[in-house]
């Protein structure tokens, strides 16, 4: 039996359906498994020890012209799967499952494609618009996004039992002894928080003065701070470091751009914490088993927390949570009201109180399986 899943979005989404690839191999141990994903991503996936192959489209480049897609249509439909499982409804990966002349074809789907599906489902962690009369209404997911995957595998593809290992994530040998070694030359045997202060939304972000104050914190009581993030992230960090007042301490360092995801994940291995926004190397974070506190604004929260029950979200008293909005819609002082109202004292408390608790780098942490829900903070309701 071949069998393929497809996953084509996010650093984070890639992350999510790690626990389906578990959930097939335990239950088709002899099945030919394989992932198609994004070609910049290939560092989350490659090694995953559940894959017989992985099938990378190079979506922002020679893949993104209709001739080159149709080309590696074709290529997918020379593997002769047995089984699609789509799982992202959006158009690309709708029209790869549709056209894969799989013998069975599930998951999601847009509705051009879903003719040629065999089983469509709702995606129940996705949140939804209705039209009401003159306006839209928000409808926030209702189920964490792991566990509407798990109800694809049950629904539509006969699975009868979930092995939920949580997220995973495996690098190679070098990659851990590289990122080892960039940690040692720069941290020697200090204790390091590492910070992500970038997201794909501008209403994700916490402000970089709080994160700053946070990192200032930190360094005063003896922590080193590490800024990770990509390209995207570049500006930001160096406005946040600006607004130190620690920006020329020996135990800040400033790694955006620097690391590929393989290295990330080595990096956060011999980290204390990892403080991020709801982003995708958060989810890295999950999978690589560091303690998180993390801050959601807009961001629904049964979706998408952190997937496992040390991190701790903590969620805006804002009662416009969750907006979904990439951008802010109010003005002034109320422009990103829900990041601003969350304070960094209470985000220090958290810090402090899984510094006490673990205190300890990733590697050494020992994994708890089946514990997933994290701790929420509601704001509404503490404040």
């Amino acid at each position: 039996m071949k069998i393929l899943v497809i996953n084509l979005m996010h650093l984070g989404d890639l992350m999510l359906v790690t626990p389906v690839l578990t959930t097939l191999r335990k239950n088709f141990p002899t099945a030919h498994i394989a992932l198609l994903a994004d070609k910049k991503l290939a560092d989350l996936v490659q090694l995953n020890k559940n894959l017989d192959d992985c099938i990378l489209i190079d979506k922002k480049g020679v893949d993104d012209h209709l001739p080159s897609f149709i080309k590696f249509i074709f290529k997918i439909r020379a593997e002769k799967f047995d089984l699609v499982i789509n799982l992202h409804r959006n158009e690309r990966a709708s029209a790869l499952a549709a056209f894969s002349g799989a013998k069975k074809i599930v998951g999601y789907s847009k509705p051009g494609f879903s003719h040629l599906f065999d089983k469509v489902l709702p995606n129940p962690s996705v949140a939804r618009h209705i039209k009401r009369g003159f306006k839209t209404e928000y409808l926030p997911g209702t189920q964490h996004q792991v566990h509407s995957h798990f109800d694809v595998l049950r629904e539509a593809c006969g699975v009868k039992k979930i092995f939920d290992n949580g997220l995973e994530m495996w690098i190679s040998d070098a990659a851990s002894r590289e990122a080892e070694k960039i940690f040692r030359d720069n941290f020697g045997a200090t204790k390091v928080v590492a910070f992500n202060i970038g997201a794909s939304w501008l209403t994700k972000r916490w402000l970089d003065s709080y994160f700053a104050e946070c990192a200032d914190i930190l360094i005063e009581r003896g922590y080193g701070i590490a800024f990770l993030g990509g390209t995207m992230d570049r500006e930001i960090v160096l406005s946040c470091v600006e607004k130190m007042r620690n920006k020329d301490s020996d135990r800040l360092k400033v790694f955006t751009v620097e690391f590929s995801l393989a290295i990330l994940a080595g990096f956060l291995d011999n980290c204390v914490l990892f403080l991020t926004t709801d982003s995708g190397p958060m989810h890295v974070g999950v999978a690589r088993n560091i303690p998180i506190v993390t801050m959601f604004g807009a961001s629904p929260v049964p979706g998408f927390y952190p997937y496992d029950a040390k991190d701790i979200l903590i969620k805006t008293p804002e009662p416009c949570h969750p907006c979904g909005r990439h951008t802010c819609p109010k003005s002034g002082d109320d422009n990103l009201a829900c990041m601003k109202k969350i304070p960094v004292a209470v985000v220090m408390k958290y810090v402090f109180e899984l510094l006490e608790t673990y205190g300890e780098p990733a590697k050494k942490i020992p994994r708890v399986h089946g514990a997933y829900q994290c701790r929420v903070i509601d704001l509404a309701k503490t404040l």
